[in-house]
């Protein structure tokens, strides 16, 4: 079963447009990825391009020397060497276990894309690329997971490590876990039910995630276990070796960040007319690191500075740090898919709604640097609806989409329609046959007496008070008499959207692989379409 995306409440326009109405975007994007007529064009300008393959292919075995890769992933990294290689790329921050669902999502529209292309075209080759997101700096995005509890309501278990909210921590990626990392993982056992697949799950999640191992390594290891039997490559953007690479990118940047600056202003402000800006532009989209942390660049006079800092440099002093010292160098937002694009044969990017509505805005620096803007392919969605759960919404005789709402709502709704009495129709009708008897009222009172018509304002509005109260007391009842209905329904909520939010958005791996073992992510990926652009119902 497939939803409509703009049946589902919180999604942009721009996404919709993107999505459903190319037409009205195509001003902000290069290709449209339904039309494959191109795909062949896009094929040939990025394999002649110029780039990096067999520094890459050098840089990734070397990444991968303490792994031991399947067939499917060696014959990957192989063939970066091939001029006729392109990559199917997808990134994400380095969610502690993975983070949301959503993450595992992209992951396997990226392979299965690879997949499609490769039986449909002979003379390339598609491999698929995860780009570990380390150089993020936001802590709290990536430091907690959200489950169902046992007691069916949503949880979010957090990491805590302890230092103050206003230090600056640096990039994420080389964040490494204290003692707190025990806690975390104990509270995250804690509020699950105990299966024949706990043990096992938590004890492969802690050789990972454990006290002196950064966010990075831990990350890589977890989507290396998932997902290196279907050949994935992951790619890690912090080596210095990377960053070496990228020293032309950067000291760009600082040399035409003006210009950079007033087009992504320009594109922003269209963008703003229409739609909305995913991203606050800033004057220059790179971050230097120092052991206080991670600063922005910013422009100063004829000099530069490091935000919130005091520390000034000349434009010669900073083009020989990026010589000297790349490592210490991060893009933004915005930058980071110039640095991929100039590092990898990116054929195809696998973004969510957010990167779909970021890459409008970026799209022209990619003429600045001179190259080739990838096809931007919007990741496959899912809600999960376990057996339980589905009994429940047809007990109800409920739709799937009458669930993406607040969940006051459906318990209202559902109320009214198993009650004795539509309490709210009651309570309405009831309304109108005081409004029209007053206004009967007031209209012969003021044949008699225009103060005491006056009057009669005063007493309507007390009768209206008495008439809420006693339908907030009317409800109250129902729900007592129907609390084990209310209690289901929040099962259903919790379960399909949870938090307010679409599941994939709140909800981690392991609430499930928990319930149904880690071949639950062997039957997504049989079961997760990519070539539907809906939001997907799957069913366990």
């Amino acid at each position: 079963m497939f939803i409509n995306f703009s049946d589902i409440p919180g999604n942009q326009n721009l996404f919709l447009d993107y999505l459903y109405e190319f037409d009205n975007v195509k001003n902000f994007f290069k290709y449209n990825f339904r039309n494959k007529e191109e795909y062949l064009k896009i094929f040939k300008n990025i394999s002649d391009s110029k780039n990096h393959s067999a520094e890459i292919t050098s840089i990734i075995e070397k990444q991968y020397s303490t792994y031991k890769p399947s067939p499917k992933t060696q014959k990957n990294i192989s063939l970066f060497g091939n001029k006729k290689t392109l990559a199917i790329v997808t990134g994400q921050q380095l969610g502690i276990a993975g983070g949301p669902l959503y993450t595992i999502y992209k992951i396997i529209t990226a392979i299965k894309l690879s997949t499609y292309l490769s039986e449909r075209y002979d003379d390339y080759h598609f491999v698929p690329v995860f780009w570990l997101e380390g150089d993020d700096h936001d802590f709290d995005e990536v430091s907690s997971v959200g489950i169902i509890n046992e007691k069916n309501e949503f949880e979010k278990i957090i990491y805590e490590d302890s230092i103050p909210e206003e230090e600056n921590r640096g990039s994420v990626g080389n964040l490494k876990f204290n003692q707190s990392i025990n806690d975390f993982f104990e509270k995250f056992k804690n509020n699950l039910r105990e299966t024949e697949f706990t043990e096992k799950i938590f004890e492969q999640l802690r050789s990972y995630y454990r006290e002196g191992r950064t966010f990075r390594d831990a990350f890589k290891d977890l989507i290396f276990w998932l997902f290196d039997q279907y050949g994935l490559i992951i790619f890690d953007p912090q080596d210095a070796d990377v960053k070496n690479l990228l020293k032309p990118v950067f000291k760009k940047e600082i040399t035409d960040f003006r210009m950079h600056t007033e087009t992504l202003v320009n594109v922003s402000a269209k963008l703003e007319e229409l739609y909305h800006a995913q991203v606050k532009v800033r004057p220059i989209n790179l971050f230097f690191s120092t052991d206080e942390g991670r600063h922005l660049i910013e422009p100063v006079e004829n000099e530069f500075r490091l935000r919130r800092k005091r520390k000034k440099f000349s434009y010669e002093e900073l083009i020989d740090l990026i010589e000297n010292e790349p490592k210490n160098f991060s893009p933004n937002v915005l930058l980071r898919p110039i640095c991929q694009d100039f590092l990898l044969p990116t054929a195809f990017y696998i973004g969510g709604p957010s990167e779909i509505s970021y890459f409008a805005q970026v799209m022209p620096l990619y003429q600045y640097y001179n190259i080739e803007a990838p096809v931007i392919y919007p990741r496959s969605g899912a809600t999960i609806i376990e057996k339980n759960i589905s009994s429940l919404i047809e007990k109800y005789s409920l739709e799937i989409q009458q669930l993406f709402i607040d969940p006051e709502q459906l318990k209202n709704k559902v109320l009214e329609s198993i009650g004795d009495n539509a309490l709210n129709n009651i309570f309405e009708s009831a309304s109108n046959e005081i409004e029209v008897t007053f206004d009967q009222l007031k209209e012969k009172l003021f044949e008699l007496d225009k103060t005491i018509s006056d009057a009669s304002t005063k007493y309507r509005q007390k009768i209206f008070n008495y008439l809420d109260e006693l339908k907030g007391k009317a409800f109250d009842a129902q729900k007592r008499k129907h609390e084990t209905t209310l209690r289901q329904i929040d099962k259903i909520t919790s379960g399909i959207y949870p938090n307010s939010n679409l599941q994939e958005r709140e909800l981690n791996f392991v609430y499930f692989a928990n319930k149904y073992g880690v071949e639950f992510i062997a039957h997504l990926f049989e079961e997760l379409t990519i070539n539907k652009f809906e939001h997907q119902i799957i069913k366990l």
